[in-house]
């Protein structure tokens, strides 16, 4: 939607640009992050539903779909990961290591 963002799929990095789609098969392991250093913006839809819950109970919301993100200190950031890997079994989820 906005900016640029770096994702790996099946071992390949790609940038993917506003505008852009990216698919990515349900199970496949992947990751995507900002690299160019501007906000960024994407829509994620997952198929089947479901995923969308893990993202509601580890993320936080903003105000906006065109809020900053909040600003986390390292010891917030690593509570958040904390966060993830506990509630990503109940999800089916796999967090990959960087």
């Amino acid at each position: 939607m906005e900016g640029e963002i770096e994702f790996t799929f099946r071992g390949q990095k790609s940038v993917a640009k506003a505008g852009m789609t990216v698919n990515i098969p349900a199970n496949a392991p992947h990751s995507f992050k900002n690299v160019s250093g501007a906000d960024v913006r994407m829509l994620c839809m997952c198929a089947p539903a479901g995923q969308e819950e893990f993202f509601a109970s580890v993320g936080t919301p903003v105000g906006s779909r065109t809020a900053p993100a909040p600003k986390l200190s390292p010891a917030e950031f690593g509570a958040f990961l904390g966060k993830a890997a506990a509630l990503a079994p109940q999800f089916r989820t796999e967090l990959l290591k960087p």
